[in-house]
């Protein structure tokens, strides 16, 4: 079950080069050099790397694409409005390395499930690789050095994504928000800072990076993560006892709504999938696999909906996600096993 309230775990390394000063100060000719230096970095003595990563510069991408990057996860809404920007992507989009954002690198891994440890290896891995080339701004007393102080020391951050629901449903999770608080760690909404936790989906990562190893960090952020598991489980049990036959009234009346509504916004059909995701969850709904119903939460987000819909008017776009989703889930339901969500 942790797995499945885990949606993902992510890392990410700050870094930045030594001789160019912060991404705020870089005019555009050296926001060029540092994009080179990493690309040639990256891809250097035909390392067989330019095979599994894509290259996109930001001044290059449309508006529509690069929101759709950030609805994937795949870079900040900070570096979509730089123009001076650049991102490498993996094809699989396990990783990207963003370039120019607040730092001139961030190395960016995700991985399903409670993985902190797999995603921070495989960050290391790029990182190492990258400093072989390039030569990081790193003090002896202070680690990294960051253009935002609070991520000085590790450069890292660790996330964790959860799908939180049953917290959400009780108003447990603002006992979570002061815990979290309490011992350096911020919850977030969907898309991190600043936004909100669309369909019960947040996420917890580090505060403090001085003076704390990275492996002190993922301990920490783990931990917090299964203790929120554990009271996500519990205010499960708790709804399932005292609600009975309503839950799971509540649970298929949100599907009927997403299999038979003509015209839905983003807010409310991520609040009805989140009910049917915890249905699949909780063993009520067979015939619809969670990785699915993952990644239909993504595309019926607005910049999806307007590249799946290129010739529709704007104002119809609440029609279109509303076929969408139906057409969708008869897929999902009739399809089954043998049946995967692009």
């Amino acid at each position: 079950m942790e797995n499945k309230i885990v949606i993902k775990s992510r890392v990410r390394l700050a870094r930045n080069l030594v001789d160019y000063p912060f991404p705020n100060r870089l005019d555009e000719e050296k926001s060029l050099e540092v994009i080179e230096k990493v690309k040639e970095a990256l891809f250097k003595d035909n390392s067989g790397l330019e095979r599994e990563y894509n290259f996109y510069k930001m001044a290059d991408l449309s508006q529509l694409k690069k929101i759709c990057m950030v609805e994937k996860h795949l870079i900040s809404p900070d570096l979509a409005s730089n123009v001076n920007g650049a991102v490498l992507i993996k094809k699989d989009e396990t990783v990207s390395i963003m370039i120019n954002e607040e730092d001139h690198i961030r190395i960016q891994t995700m991985c399903d499930g409670l993985e902190l440890e797999k995603a921070y290896q495989i960050a290391n891995k790029i990182d190492d690789f990258l400093e072989e080339t390039l030569e990081y701004a790193f003090d002896v007393e202070l680690g990294y050095l960051t253009s935002c102080p609070t991520n000085t020391g590790t450069g890292m951050r660790a996330s964790v994504m959860f799908h939180l629901p049953a917290l959400t449903q009780l108003r447990y999770i603002n006992d979570v928000y002061k815990v979290s608080s309490q011992i350096g760690v911020a919850v977030r909404g969907i898309y991190g800072e600043r936004t909100e936790a669309l369909g019960n989906i947040y996420q917890i990562s580090n505060q403090l990076t001085l003076g704390r190893t990275e492996k002190n960090t993922i301990e920490n952020i783990k931990g917090m993560a299964t203790d929120i598991v554990s009271k996500e489980l519990q205010a499960r049990e708790m709804i399932k006892k005292t609600w009975g036959i309503k839950l799971e009234d509540k649970i298929f009346r949100a599907l009927g709504l997403l299999e038979g509504a003509r015209i839905i916004d983003t807010s409310e059909a991520m609040g009805y999938l989140s009910v049917v995701k915890v249905g699949v969850e909780m063993g009520y709904i067979e015939n619809i696999k969670l990785d699915d119903l993952d990644k239909l939460m993504i595309n019926i987000q607005p910049a999806h909906q307007s590249t799946m819909f290129e010739n529709a008017e704007r104002k119809n776009r609440d029609i279109n996600r509303a076929k969408y989703i139906r057409e969708t889930l008869e897929k999902l339901k009739v399809g089954g096993a043998n049946y995967e969500l692009q």
